[in-house]
């Protein structure tokens, strides 16, 4: 027969109740000391609790689901680790599912998710639009929260970063330093980060006066692959811009590789940008400028926000927009220090 409640408290030489607190994170009358001395009786035992059973019955089980669109993208594991910190300090535990941008997985781990009786969800959906996963969470009555992405209903919590304000910071940094043929390679289509990116390099545009060439714009998918194919499409179109913009780090470093193979030099030839500030673009020859999004505070701004759904707090403001900063680096020069480059070769 395995280790029961009562063995804990046998062996602690406390009531059964002080174990019951312990196990189901209660803090009232359990002091430090002896919460450790049960903790590690516990471990010393052997005793695991049973999550899932003890929420059938509590309705609780301190586990939150953590839905991720590709855990590979350096973006991302950021969020997750802000989402954890703050989870587990505030006693709960993470289930991560990385749904390699498939909506068909997506929805299979809601349905996982609510097998498991988590307590709540954070959700970053592949695609902008209130889809399936989303009617599922709101059908379960699940607590949720957007996080890095924006749906546009009133009901539905979200946390993400104005992408608007940072595209718009950064094309109009590049026209600051005279550019004006400005390529942009952008994420996917139905995608809120991607949507507000395009909308930010469109207004940067039209507010300096520079008509918007769509013959200069391509579309990528945030993938180093799709940067090195956008940017070798564009070269190979000659139309003679003289800096791009990239929708994420990511492509960017596609976007270096393609024009390193043409023998472009950068920024002396073509200035590019990148947006998100992932570990990468400060390591980067040249190191990358960009847009820095606060990514971990985006990940525990989102876990204290679920968490106070799951207790039954009230909210007042359910959509957390936080602002993104421009870093400057060694990929952008002035037009004119260009020019005169080319007439020194």
């Amino acid at each position: 027969m395995g280790v029961t409640i009562k063995d804990i408290a046998r062996k602690a030489n406390v009531s059964l109740a002080t174990v019951s607190r312990v196990i189901n994170n209660k803090s009232e009358g359990v002091g430090p000391e002896t919460r450790e001395r049960i903790l590690n009786i516990m471990k010393d035992l052997g005793y695991y609790p049973n999550r899932i059973a003890r929420g059938l019955v509590t309705k609780k089980t301190n586990i939150l689901g953590l839905v991720l669109p590709d855990i590979s993208n350096p973006f991302f594991p950021s969020l997750a680790r802000g989402v954890e910190d703050t989870a587990n300090k505030y006693g709960y535990n993470i289930i991560l599912c990385n749904t390699d941008n498939k909506t068909e997985k997506e929805e299979t781990y809601i349905s996982v998710l609510k097998e498991n009786y988590v307590d709540g969800v954070i959700y970053t959906s592949v695609i902008r639009n209130k889809d399936k996963s989303i009617e599922m969470l709101l059908q379960s009555k699940i607590p949720f929260v957007m996080m890095d992405r924006s749906v546009n209903v009133t009901d539905i919590p979200e946390v993400f970063t104005d992408g608007v304000s940072g595209m718009q910071q950064i094309v109009e940094y590049l026209i600051s330093n005279d550019h004006r043929r400005i390529a942009y390679i952008s994420g996917p289509d139905n995608n809120s980060p991607s949507e507000q990116r395009l909308e930010g390099y469109m207004k940067a545009l039209d507010h300096a006066g520079i008509p918007i060439d769509h013959t200069i714009m391509k579309d990528g998918d945030y993938k180093i692959s799709s940067g090195y194919q956008c940017m070798t499409e564009l070269l190979d179109k000659g139309e003679g811009f003289t800096a791009v913009a990239c929708a994420n780090d990511l492509m960017a470093v596609g976007a270096l590789e393609a024009m390193k193979e043409r023998g472009i030099r950068v920024p002396e030839d073509i200035s590019i940008t990148g947006y998100d500030d992932i570990y990468l673009a400060g390591v980067l020859t040249p190191k990358l400028t960009t847009i820095a999004q606060p990514k971990y505070e985006m990940g525990c701004l989102a876990a204290e926000l679920l968490i106070k759904l799951v207790q039954g707090e009230e909210i007042k403001d359910r959509q957390i927009i936080l602002q993104p900063s421009l870093v400057k680096r060694e990929s952008v020069v002035k037009r004119s220090d260009m020019l005169e480059n080319c007439s020194h070769r």
